[in-house]
């Protein structure tokens, strides 16, 4: 992602930069936050009135940062209306205009029963940032059976600040949100919300939480940032992206100039033993496309692997084709569609979550 700021101000990504890889990997057995910082390409620049406010220094280093947050009680769920059905057990949705969306797919055939998540994560940051980590965070939750990935916006490089700063705060404020929900009745836009309000960071950032709740799984998403179903080896469910122009998705950011957490688009799936969910920032669904991730999915689960390492072979992969410059990816299809000549893969921080759908 290359532009920050208020909707009225649009950027394009413009450049490529190669340098030494560095690798990060998070395998997590409880409730923890991975922050990773982003890495800054060559963007328009955006001009943005910063407000005074702190950034709360209350982590601990883990990998970067990790933090554990304790569980509390508050709050009341809500009713998801208006869901769509789809019949068809592989379908892709492209594109959202609109602020509030519900899609639901199910699979009628498959009996409602225990489910939980095994998770694994991986992180690779962009090439040219590899002394600070990029600007991506994500966290694995065991305890609400809940994933989630932030992407700081680069631009805001341009202004001498690190965004990087905004995601994990976001994150860890999201983690903190999510256990203080009641047991059946998590409200994920209002979890967002807290988390919004919480983060004082300058910066802004993309955002896509998803728990496993009652059987299915329930996820909001607010930008580029994104979640793939994988089921029987190909794409169930690929959530849209969620963007005012190319190049330029949908953000929360510390001036509340950007979106809200009320226009993220929200989701409810039923899961299956079986399923493989792929959460990811822009990093990795610029560079793959849909089978490409479906592919690494069928070998890995062919091999048997866990799922850190699953997320690592995605992530390596990802990286490999934004590296490449022969080869069309989502991201130069994109470019193109908007009018613009680009070639090959898009160098970005790239962080994959996979969690495997289990029987409980």
């Amino acid at each position: 992602m290359a532009v920050c700021g208020s909707r009225t101000h649009i950027g394009h990504f413009v450049g490529n930069i190669t340098a030494r890889r560095l690798q990060y990997s998070l395998s997590v057995k409880s409730c923890a936050v991975s922050y990773n910082k982003r890495g800054f390409q060559n963007v328009s620049k955006a001009n943005i009135s910063l407000g005074s406010k702190g950034w709360s220094n209350n982590f601990m280093l883990y990998q970067y940062f990790t933090t554990n947050v304790a569980k509390r009680k508050h709050g009341k769920g809500f009713g998801l209306e208006g869901f769509r059905n789809l019949s068809q057990e592989c379908f892709s949705s492209d594109t959202s205009k609109g602020t509030e969306q519900v899609v639901d797919v199910v699979d009628s055939s498959e009996a409602k029963i225990p489910l939980k998540l095994n998770s694994g994560s991986f992180y690779l940051p962009h090439p040219a940032k590899a002394n600070t980590g990029g600007e991506d965070a994500h966290f694995i939750c065991t305890l609400t059976q809940a994933v989630g990935v932030a992407d700081g916006v680069g631009g805001w490089a341009d202004l001498g600040i690190d965004s990087g700063l905004y995601a994990r705060e976001l994150m860890s404020h999201s983690l903190a949100a999510i256990q203080e929900e009641p047991k059946g009745s998590i409200d994920l836009i209002r979890v967002l919300e807290k988390a919004y309000v919480r983060t004082k960071a300058k910066g802004s950032s993309t955002a896509c939480i998803v728990a496993l709740v009652d059987g299915g799984l329930y996820a909001v998403n607010l930008g580029d940032s994104g979640f793939m179903l994988v089921r029987n080896g190909c794409a169930a469910f690929k959530s849209p992206s969620q963007q005012h122009g190319f190049n330029f998705p949908y953000q929360l950011d510390c001036n509340n100039a950007g979106d809200s957490p009320s226009s993220a688009i929200v989701f409810k799936i039923t899961a299956a033993p079986g399923d493989v969910l792929i959460v990811g920032t822009d990093g990795l669904f610029d560079n793959l496309y849909d089978e490409d991730i479906s592919g690494v999915v069928i070998q890995a689960m062919e091999a048997g692997l866990e799922p850190q390492m699953t997320a690592q072979r995605i992530a390596e992969l990802a990286q490999q084709r934004a590296m490449d410059q022969t080869k069309s990816s989502p991201f130069s299809d994109g470019a193109r569609e908007a009018g613009f000549e680009y070639h090959g893969g898009k160098l970005d921080d790239i962080s994959v979550v996979v969690s495997y759908v289990m029987s409980n």
